[in-house]
């Protein structure tokens, strides 16, 4: 109990007057009275440390480890004058809370957010099901969703000869509790890397301090400034939806390889069984019949040659169909119809502004928050002497990026493709206005079933119509795709 009095002593002090959300001002004192009655409630401890204030961790009577990832979720817009007493008993609804973790200004009012671990990830789950959106207070919208410690680096600009031994040498002896290099071979040349590498390391901890200590720009491997950033979390799908996944992806391909080679291959153990392959580039997803064959399949198939490469094999993930396109730009484009631009019908009966461009996620300490700010766009004073240096566009995180042109040409340069064609038409409207319409080739992708993206609506300004149709070509691409890697 006399933790707890440490926990909310500054808040104490300061005598802290807060509303409850009902207009009603509770005090400093009330605060505490109501964050003890809590503790006497639950038997829970809490603490307070480096701007959070920590309930459990592990609450009363826990033994063994902690519980694994998948175990926790991010809450967001939490009313600032909201504590514990009022958040605790809204989250115990879907499970046994292991630690809720409140962030804290040092006013002793809340950060806005939270994160909240369950003892179970179907614990999680149900939070994310039943409180997502959830009304905290009349009027008052919380945003819950999964987090994930992340444990992995983005490390760019690495000479394409290295191999993942030289890297994974090279990573070890510049920062700490590194677990695993993962290197993709060049779709083009096989014993080339792809210019960039994922880190893992043993804890979001370690992560954080790796990339402390890389970030500043100045660090060099092998004479070269790399760059550094967070990779994007792999994506959590649930163990009961992953045991019923009867399609694999297959990575490494040689381009040259086709779709009827690569069943052919996988039909070889057992005839018949295959019933579709989808090839982009350097990478397939092959569909069976049943689950029972595609393990099999994954099992003799992985490490095999097939035209020269040996291939990688695993199960697909399946996408979430109203994420699709957030899902398939790694993470970094919101799917909310309302941040596609609005081109409305002529009988609409008005003309729409465009709206929002795709709102991009931020990451809190490598974490995604449910409703990211819009992305900054503003000037900031070049002073003579300011030392500039020359950077590809490619070298940049999608973030960077606010149309869904510059995010297209992102997206196929990170797969290896062409960059995409841009053709224009246009026609008359009934009242004699000029309306445009433009078709999008990616010359890698033409030769399959889909050889051209054109949008069905037309527009009549010429920056609207290229707008349009990269944002249609990037949808397609990612619903043409049922599973992602």
């Amino acid at each position: 109990m006399q933790a707890v009095k440490h926990a909310i002593a500054d808040m104490h002090e300061e005598n802290t007057d807060v509303t409850n959300g009902c207009g009603k001002v509770r005090s400093g004192t009330q605060n505490e009275a109501a964050l003890l009655a809590l503790m006497e409630k639950t038997g829970y401890s809490m603490v307070q440390e480096n701007g959070q204030r920590k309930f459990g961790g592990p609450p009363p009577g826990w033994e063994g480890p902690p519980p694994p990832r998948g175990c926790e979720v991010f809450v967001g817009k939490i009313p600032r004058d909201m504590y514990e007493d009022e958040l605790v008993p809204v989250f115990e609804r879907a499970g046994k809370i292991y630690e809720f973790r409140l962030m804290m200004e040092f006013s002793g009012e809340n950060r806005g957010y939270a994160f909240v671990m369950y003892t179970t990830k179907e614990e999680a789950q149900l939070a994310i099901r039943i409180l997502n959106n959830y009304e905290i207070r009349p009027g008052k919208f919380i945003g819950v969703c999964v987090s994930l410690d992340n444990c992995r680096l983005f490390i760019g600009a690495i000479p394409k000869e290295k191999k993942k031994e030289e890297i994974l040498d090279e990573m070890k002896k510049v920062t700490e509790g590194v677990v695993d290099v993962i290197v993709y071979p060049n779709a083009t040349d096989k014993t080339k890397n792809r210019g960039f590498a994922f880190v893992e390391y043993e804890s979001h901890r370690a992560a954080a301090m790796a990339r402390r200590r890389l970030i500043p720009g100045t660090f060099q491997l092998w004479g070269h400034t790399i760059q550094v950033d967070w990779a994007d979390p792999e994506k959590e799908v649930d163990e009961e939806t992953m045991q019923r996944v009867k399609v694999l992806y297959v990575r490494n391909l040689m381009i040259s390889t086709t779709e009827d080679a690569i069943k052919a291959e996988f039909s070889k153990f057992k005839p018949g069984v295959v019933e579709r392959v989808k090839k982009l580039r350097d990478y397939a997803f092959v569909h069976f019949f049943n689950r029972e064959d595609a393990v099999a399949a994954m099992s003799v198939m992985n490490g095999k040659c097939i035209d020269g490469a040996s291939i990688e094999v695993t199960l697909a993930k399946p996408v979430n169909k109203e994420s699709t396109w957030r899902q398939h730009l790694n993470g970094q484009i919101s799917p909310s119809s309302e941040n596609l631009l609005g081109f409305p019908n002529k009988e609409d009966g008005h003309q729409k502004s465009l709206g929002k461009t795709a709102s991009l996620s931020v990451r809190l300490n490598g974490q995604h928050s449910p409703n990211p700010p819009e992305i900054e766009r503003c000037t900031y004073p070049f002073f003579p002497g300011t030392k500039l240096t020359p950077i590809s566009m490619y070298s940049l995180k999608s973030s960077h990026f606010s149309s869904a042109v510059m995010h297209l040409d992102y997206y196929c340069n990170k797969n290896n493709w062409a960059p995409p064609e841009y053709y224009l038409y246009s026609t008359t409207s009934q009242d004699g206005k000029i309306l445009l319409v433009y078709k999008i080739v990616i010359p890698s992708i033409a030769n399959g079933s889909q050889s051209y993206f054109m949008p069905d609506k037309l527009c009549t300004t010429l920056e609207d119509a290229k707008e349009l149709a990269a944002q249609f070509t990037l949808l397609h691409l990612a619903n043409c795709t049922s599973y992602l890697a």
